[in-house]
């Protein structure tokens, strides 16, 4: 490329690279203290609760990957909450609903990201809770500068809030009206639960107790204390919902007392010598792995017609498999599912055109379930103000009613390298400001993460008590041998993977440092259904970021893709970090789209 919106930071010191500028900053000033990369992710992630409500919340979720610079294995932190003891299909059926609500209580799992953020620190940082928290806490206090994209989110919501979710038109709608960009909000209810938790720290550090009894005092607030009793209280009292009605919550005190995140070994594929590492098939991350696995086999040219066309009918196999074959059950044929030879049997379904099937495979000869999908031709994001993570761009296609083409994205990154090599990608997610209500006394509304569930019964993703809803939420990290290399990632619900995989392969086969493969044009297909409420999708669309060229558009739409245009900088929302194992070199990029994500580093 021969222009790119920043320069590829370069330095050996240390690399944070985020959704926002405010939290990169927080995780670099943490490693100038003298923390390591999961301090500095700590920091960064309690930061991007406060700056991005819109985008995740203390009450969300949370898969993270990382490396020790001591022993170089790579690990998943899963923080995913499960769903609660009461979330049977038999309780949804009792409320005449055959989905769950994309807003509101009943969609809750248990909330994990906060509970994962003070579980990693413990296990893998040096600082105290305190240093970890301070920065979030000041902002959440003294006020943090609304984004453009917090005050849009904000307006799109605001006549619900009015009319249904007080407790939110408190903090959000500050004086009785939409924030201006630029002006400073403020959540003193947040800032408190913050600060209790660091006072359950220092009473035992005063009492002369260590760093990790500490913090395991604070887990204790969260899940037994005044936390899990302020969340216990509220999903009693009934809210307003995507179903139009409204509900209480399943939560019980129970529920968050019980459950804990745990550290699990990823999901692997190499790929033109590089170990790519996911979570595992209660996520979507593995669709990353099918994908490449799929395109192993093939001479793909990245940013052409035809590598576009191959990448993209790779990304409908692969994600018809997401939906048929994974979830959090111990029957998901996984290492068939990586095997090269299915690979090999798979791609043979990649011919000249687009294809306009969901065509999942039959690994070990199994017959494939898909839910009951209804294919959406008049899907417009615009319309469905407060719900779910559609965090697609709606498509400006060639023919028929044209959406409006904002973006919609609903989760946040951060990625950090430190001088010792340690290295960690982290997803943070849910607990979105127009999720559900604020709950007062804490400052933050639950997560809806169980929309992402069916309530059709014999699905490896089907509902049900203790089971984790199949995230889309899929931080990557790559190794080179038995060195960690690169962690990067991209918020976009269903088109994390799809994002993801674009920059990666812009990187590997085409060349490109990291801004170069983060500044390159982007596409994603929606043929396949959204995870997300309503679950709409649109057979044989590809989404496109028009700067790609008239040339390589015509060319996809005469393979058959039903081609939609967005803006030149719409698509996408990396974040990557880099490191060489030779040299000790560091490197970060981060994306330039909405002006807010930033890379920092020396």
């Amino acid at each position: 490329m021969s222009f790119t919106t920043r320069p590829e930071l370069a330095g050996t010191f240390g690399m944070v690279s985020s959704t926002h500028w405010i939290p990169s900053q927080v995780g670099m000033g943490i490693l100038e203290r003298g923390g390591n990369a999961f301090d500095a992710a700590v920091a960064a992630g309690f930061t991007l609760q406060v700056v991005e409500p819109h985008q995740n919340g203390p009450g969300g979720d949370l898969p993270l990957i990382f490396a020790r610079a001591d022993d170089k294995k790579p690990t998943v932190l899963c923080a995913q909450g499960p769903a609660p003891a009461a979330a049977t299909l038999e309780a949804f059926a009792d409320l005449d609903l055959d989905m769950v609500p994309g807003t509101g209580l009943l969609a809750a799992a248990v909330p994990g990201s906060t509970l994962g953020w003070l579980t990693f620190l413990r296990d893998h940082g040096t600082v105290s809770l305190r240093e970890a928290l301070e920065a979030a806490e000041s902002y959440a206090e003294n006020g943090f500068p609304a984004a453009p994209k917090v005050v849009e989110y904000i307006r799109r919501v605001e006549l619900l809030f009015r009319e249904h979710w007080k407790s939110s038109a408190d903090v959000y709608l500050p004086g009785g009206r939409v924030p201006e960009p630029g002006q400073l909000l403020v959540n003193k209810a947040l800032a408190r639960t913050y600060r209790r938790l660091m006072e359950a720290e220092q009473q035992v550090l005063s009492d002369g107790g260590t760093r990790t009894v500490g913090i395991d005092a604070a887990i204790r607030e969260w899940t037994e204390g005044f936390v899990a009793e302020a969340i216990d209280s509220f999903v009693g009292i009934p809210c307003r919902d995507s179903s139009g009605k409204d509900h209480t919550g399943l939560l019980s005190l129970d529920d968050l007392e019980s459950w804990r995140p745990h550290y699990e070994e990823p999901q692997t594929l190499t790929f033109r010598g590089h170990t790519v590492c996911k979570a595992g098939f209660w996520s979507q991350g593995p669709v990353f792995l099918q994908q490449l696995a799929l395109l192993d086999g093939l001479d793909v040219s990245p940013g052409t017609a035809d590598g576009i066309h191959k990448i993209v009918e790779a990304a409908k196999l692969a994600f018809a498999d997401r939906d048929a074959w994974y979830g959090d059950v111990s029957d998901v044929p996984g290492p068939t599912l990586l095997s090269a030879d299915y690979a090999a049997q798979r791609r043979q379904l990649i011919g000249e055109t687009a294809s306009l099937e969901i065509r999942p495979g039959s690994p070990d000869g199994r017959t494939p379930v898909l839910p009951d999908l209804e294919v959406k031709t008049d899907f417009d994001a615009a319309g469905l103000t407060g719900v779910g993570e559609p965090n697609a761009v709606a498509a400006l296609l060639d023919s028929g009613p044209e959406p409006s083409g904002e973006a919609r994205t609903d989760t946040v990154h951060v990625d950090v390298v430190d001088r010792w090599g340690n290295m960690v990608s982290a997803m943070p997610s849910g607990g979105w400001l127009h999720s559900s209500p604020i709950i007062p006394e804490l400052g933050f509304p639950l997560g809806t993460r169980l929309q992402m569930a069916w309530l059709e019964d014999g699905l490896p993703n089907t509902l049900a008590p203790g089971k984790r809803p199949r995230t889309t939420l899929s931080p990557t990290l790559v190794m080179k041998g038995r060195e960690p290399v690169m962690a990067f990632g991209s918020p976009g619900g269903d088109q994390q993977d799809q994002w993801q995989l674009h920059f990666f392969l812009n990187w590997v086969l085409g060349g490109m440092n990291l801004q170069e493969a983060i500044d390159a044009p982007a596409f994603n297909s929606t043929h396949f259904p959204s995870s997300f409420y309503p679950h709409e999708h649109q057979l044989g669309v590809v989404l496109i970021e028009q700067r790609v060229g008239e040339d390589v558009l015509a060319e996809l739409r005469s393979r058959g893709h039903r081609v939609g245009r967005a803006g030149d900088w719409e698509i996408g929302r990396l974040c990557a970090v880099s490191r060489d194992p030779d040299t000790g070199m560091l490197h970060a990029g981060a994306n330039p789209r909405g002006m807010q994500g930033y890379a920092v580093g020396r």
